[in-house]
């Protein structure tokens, strides 16, 4: 059985658990949700239907592309269903042979379609909630299985050669400017093999480096030159994306500078220490705002986040009270602690921690580094 069969088997045995007759997943246009390539190894674009007997439809955008990728029981193109949601959720239920029985619709999913689904389907029930099968994919999707961390294993890797090859480019004066530096990581991604960044690279030189996220996320501005710059980037490998942030630190700190400098080295130090199954994440950012707390800094911003197929997903790893994620084997977050000043710029490291059965491994090497 792939690992896609798997992992549709463990929703249908969720569906039957909760006593829904089918699930619709939908990933177009205003309503993303990267679950369905979870579940079939679409890129997107795309609808699937998972019933409580296991059964699976997936009805795609573009038909050619999802015989090439995606693994699933039954595909049909969405022309088939004039290329609207509401028909092919009927289809699938006439496909299936479920003549009653609850729905679960997408989270996202707007109300008046809502009401589309009701009445085009006067058979069934449907529901639309937060915790309902979109919150069980979240939850599916936070403990990486063996073949998802076979990725890692091999995206974490082209990260950190990504990380040697932008420092020695500074050091040797290749990279001068922000421009250079993300476009640098564009190409070699590319490659690498990797099929885009993650997100937008930010490479935010000292002129704008006090910015959580500069804005724009990168400009013709010197980078890596006197003062504190911020690069953040992340690579996308097989679906899945890394994220990682390096510090470059050129010539005199102000005594301020270098004592946000070393804040938040300590910080991410004691922070990946801490890392553990059974640990409350919370925990651990409580940990890091105090440490910089300590010295009258506050942190504008969450310690890290889990990873995976979207750059920000479940486990949250924040201290704000509504966050009550217990890391567990098979968690991958981030711990990104950072410190930024509007006079004096800003600093941050970032990288990913794989949370293990005994404790965690670091699955990349990211580094401030100073000149």
């Amino acid at each position: 059985m792939d690992a896609y069969n798997k992992r549709r088997k463990q929703m249908a045995e969720s569906l039957n658990k909760q006593g829904l007759a089918m699930a619709m997943f939908e990933d177009t246009e205003g309503r993303r949700d990267p679950s369905i390539r979870y579940f079939s190894g679409q890129p997107g674009d795309a609808l699937l239907f998972i019933s409580a007997s296991g059964r699976s439809l997936l009805v795609p955008w573009d038909v050619n592309m999802a015989q090439a990728m995606a693994k699933v029981e039954e595909m049909l193109p969405y022309g088939d269903f004039g290329r609207n949601p509401v028909m092919a959720c009927a289809g699938a239920l006439e496909r299936f042979g479920l003549k009653s029985g609850l729905v679960d619709l997408p989270s996202i999913t707007p109300y008046p379609m809502y009401i589309d689904y009701v009445e085009a389907c006067p058979d069934h029930d449907f529901r639309c909630t937060t915790d309902g099968s979109s919150k069980t994919a979240e939850t599916m999707r936070a403990v990486k299985d063996a073949e998802e961390l076979a990725i890692y294993g091999k995206l974490s890797s082209i990260t950190d050669d990504a990380m040697d090859a932008i420092e020695s480019g500074i050091r040797e004066g290749k990279f001068k400017t922000e421009t250079d530096v993300a476009l640098f990581i564009e190409r070699y991604l590319r490659e690498k093999g990797c099929e885009s960044s993650g997100f937008d690279t930010i490479a935010a030189g000292p002129s704008r480096s006090f910015g959580i996220h500069a804005f724009p996320s990168y400009t013709a501005a010197h980078f890596a030159t006197e003062g504190m710059s911020i690069l953040d980037f992340g690579l996308v490998y097989k679906g899945y994306t890394s994220d990682v942030t390096m510090s470059f630190i050129k010539g005199r700190l102000s005594q301020k500078q270098q004592e946000m400098v070393e804040l938040v080295r300590k910080a991410h130090n004691l922070a990946i220490k801490a890392i553990a199954p059974g640990v409350k994440s919370r925990d651990i950012a409580l940990l890091v705002d105090n440490i910089f707390a300590e010295k009258g800094y506050v942190m504008p911003h969450g310690l890290g986040h889990g990873i995976g197929l979207e750059a920000h997903e479940a486990p949250a790893v924040r201290s704000r009270e509504d966050n009550d994620w217990v890391l567990a084997p098979g968690h991958i977050i981030t711990i990104e602690p950072g410190l930024y000043d509007p006079k004096e710029g800003g600093v941050r490291l970032e990288d990913d921690i794989l949370v293990t059965e005994n404790g965690y491994e670091l699955l990349t090497h990211s580094r401030i580094v100073e000149f």
